[in-house]
């Protein structure tokens, strides 16, 4: 407690957590309800976020800070839904198009998906951008229309709303700015408010560790999936955590409208072996939290069968109806391989590709123009590129190590000179790392 037990004051609370105590869930309750509204200036936010970055936070506080968050604007109340509603989040990373296959797949099975995504910022397009590189397709909906969605079709996606976690918003604007991102209880908490806030039954958390993902490594990823699971679970939700290698791009498409067709392939059956596993992996965890299956076994195979027998595609189909999109691109996804200039880049030696920089090859569809600089960037939709060989494969001189997709000619030869500079090609095959590194739950 403070000194003298008079009137909080936010002085008071950086010194505490400056030196290294723990704050009460009414100090942290007071600090975000009073930031919200104003009350406490940025250089004092700055300087408590600076203390949390150094001092951490401990289990009790970082589920505080989680509820203060979730509670600072609306909830969405999905009780009127039947079943258990399933929600994912992924901590993202380069060619993660996962959200795209797997919700419909789930939701043909029958488990009822909400998800609320954001936009990219940075070298990738978020499930926004690139289910807009679909015509027509709406995803500011109403929190109306999103729950009867999920009711009639099982399954809606929409973009996040300004009431959703709103202080999240503010507090996350502000450590972009003052190099305070990078905290385990600060990332977890500001992930979880909003999928709090969501108002899912189950989260499934698909985190991401290597050189494309924002934990560069496995402990630290480790760390992160505990500690969201343990906010989830303390807030009465069914929690689980995949943890799957990001030391290349996932699948081989990068770039919105690309990632999109790729997601289609992979509902009919098509798509690259480690997309499609990882797909499988979560949905048959997702399919156990719904109480969908009884094992992950038992669920692989319901969804191998909606694959194989087309129920996959056909919700996918009657989810992008729903949202307005024009369904005629779906049965010609060829259409979303329209860019004015497609080129292979071909090797510079022969050997095997051992290592890709995954975050730069990312930087590639940016440079195209597929990602945002700023959050006002105009995203072009159908540029970025296709791998033609992962980490393992063997490759000849001249032969294409990916074919680029392009609107313009000065940024293919950038993103191209970029790309041969991220990939390494040796003379000793290195098998790639496991895909799924663990699963917690």
């Amino acid at each position: 407690m403070l000194k003298g037990g008079g009137p909080m004051r936010m002085y008071d609370l950086i010194l505490k957590k400056r030196d290294g105590y723990s704050l009460s869930k009414e100090e942290i309750r007071w600090m975000i309800d009073h930031y919200l509204h104003g009350n406490i200036p940025d250089y004092q936010m700055s300087a408590m976020m600076m203390a949390v970055y150094f001092r951490g936070m401990d289990t009790q506080e970082t589920f505080e800070l989680t509820m203060a968050m979730a509670e600072s604007g609306d909830r969405l109340d999905l009780s009127g839904i039947p079943g258990i509603k399933a929600d994912k989040h992924s901590t993202g990373g380069v060619g993660d198009k996962t959200s795209l296959a797997l919700g419909p797949l789930a939701a043909s099975c029958g488990v009822p998906v909400t998800k609320m995504s954001g936009r990219g910022l940075g070298h990738t397009g978020g499930t926004i951008d690139k289910l807009e590189s679909i015509p027509g397709f709406q995803t500011a909906l109403t929190e109306e229309r999103f729950m009867e969605q999920v009711a009639s079709v099982g399954i809606a996606i929409m973009g996040q709303t300004k009431d959703l976690a709103p202080a999240d918003k503010l507090l996350y604007a502000l450590r972009d700015v003052t190099a305070t991102v990078d905290q385990i209880s600060l990332i977890a908490s500001s992930i979880m408010s909003k999928k709090l806030a969501a108002g899912a039954d189950a989260i499934l958390l698909d985190v991401k560790c290597g050189s494309g993902a924002f934990m560069k490594n496995f402990e630290d990823a480790r760390k992160l999936s505990e500690a969201m699971i343990r906010i989830g679970k303390t807030a009465g939700k069914n929690m689980a955590a995949v943890i799957s290698d990001m030391d290349q791009p996932l699948g081989r498409a990068v770039g919105n409208a690309l990632e999109v067709k790729e997601a289609i392939d992979t509902l009919k059956g098509e798509g690259p072996e480690d997309f499609t596993e990882l797909v499988l992996t979560l949905g048959s965890r997702m399919l156990c939290m719904a109480e969908r299956a009884e094992t992950p076994q038992e669920a692989q195979k319901i969804l191998k069968q909606k694959i194989t027998d087309g129920s996959a595609l056909h919700k996918f189909t009657e989810f992008v109806m729903a949202q307005g999109g024009d369904p005629s691109w779906i049965e010609h996804p060829e259409n979303f391989c329209r860019a004015d200039y497609i080129e292979e880049i071909p090797s510079v030696k022969t050997g095997f590709v051992t290592a890709f920089n995954t975050q730069e090859i990312g930087v590639c569809s940016l440079l195209l123009g597929g990602g945002r600089e700023t959050k006002e960037s105009a995203v072009d939709p159908f540029v970025g590129l296709v791998l033609r060989k992962k980490k393992g494969e063997s490759v000849r001189k001249g032969e294409g190590l990916a074919v680029i997709y392009a609107n313009d000619k000065e940024k293919l030869a950038k993103a191209k000179e970029h790309f041969l500079k991220n990939v390494t090609i040796e003379s000793e095959r290195k098998m790639p790392e496991p895909l799924i590194k663990e699963i917690l739950s």
